[in-house]
């Protein structure tokens, strides 16, 4: 049996109900597989697509275009793991999914063509990728060590390039374990995880416009936005708890969930 951490909804799909799911295998080629929810049948169709660079750690799509999706994936060299990322795009015939139920062989099994690195030997590892909500599928934040990374794809996604970053200050080892885009306020703001800080920035000015230190008694693993909330947001931690805040007072949590055993 293989390993998944990475699980992520299409949303530029909007006609089926459809998932991306990224194995962590180190023996074999890792793989992505698309699941297709046929809810009007109760019927799960699925087709498995090959990622051959390293274990998937976090996958993103584009929310304008169904074909293209983001990885972070893990890669030896020089006997190092690195963690980096990559926009890929997958073949036509799957983009609109398939509705016939294919058997598991190897033979339909196709590649991901890379459309470029989201270069990051100089930044460090990739944490997670995030497109721009509502944006064209142009831009992409990336979180790579302490350093926050705006790129712009051009030229179809073939290439991309660094419009501006910044960085987290302070003492110790600082890492990002994963951030969110706002659907809100014009897409103008990002929420991010670091230990046990979350921490909003404004994309514009990429400075820091709130912080909640200590959010979680232990590391913050994961965050997202209410999409119809627009100062909602909610995070969860290693202290197995659930907590909702309104980002403008962070002094207290609007809600908090204590009915987790375990991270």
């Amino acid at each position: 049996g293989e390993l998944a951490r990475a699980l992520t909804p299409q949303t530029a799909e909007t006609d089926a109900i459809r998932f991306l799911v990224g194995t962590q295998s180190l023996r074999y080629d890792n793989q992505i597989h698309i699941i297709d929810f046929d809810d009007e049948n109760n019927i799960i169709n699925k087709n498995v697509l090959l990622h051959q660079v390293g274990e998937i750690w976090h996958i993103s799509t584009s929310p304008a275009d169904k074909g293209v999706l983001a990885t972070c994936y893990n890669k030896t060299s020089d006997s190092k793991v690195m963690t980096c990322a990559a926009v890929w795009r997958m073949p036509k015939e799957l983009e609109s999914g398939s509705h016939e139920s294919p058997d598991d062989s190897s033979s339909n099994t196709q590649t991901l063509e890379l459309l470029c690195h989201l270069d990051n030997t100089a930044h460090g590892n990739m944490a997670c990728v995030m497109w721009e909500p509502m944006g064209d599928g142009k831009k992409i934040i990336s979180l790579a060590d302490n350093n926050i990374l705006l790129w712009d794809l051009q030229e179809s996604s073939s290439t991309a390039v660094l419009s501006s970053s910044a960085a987290l200050e302070g003492k110790g080892q600082l890492k990002f374990t994963s951030g969110r885009w706002s659907p809100h306020h014009n897409c103008t703001q990002i929420a991010t995880a670091n230990d046990t800080t979350v921490r909003g920035w404004d994309t514009r000015s990429m400075r820091q416009i709130y912080c909640i230190e200590n959010a979680h008694g232990q590391l913050v693993r994961d965050l997202d936005f209410n999409p119809n909330k627009q100062y909602y947001l909610a995070s969860c931690g290693d202290d197995c708890k659930v907590k909702f805040w309104d980002t403008r007072n962070v002094t207290e949590p609007v809600k908090t969930l204590e009915e987790h055993s375990h991270w």
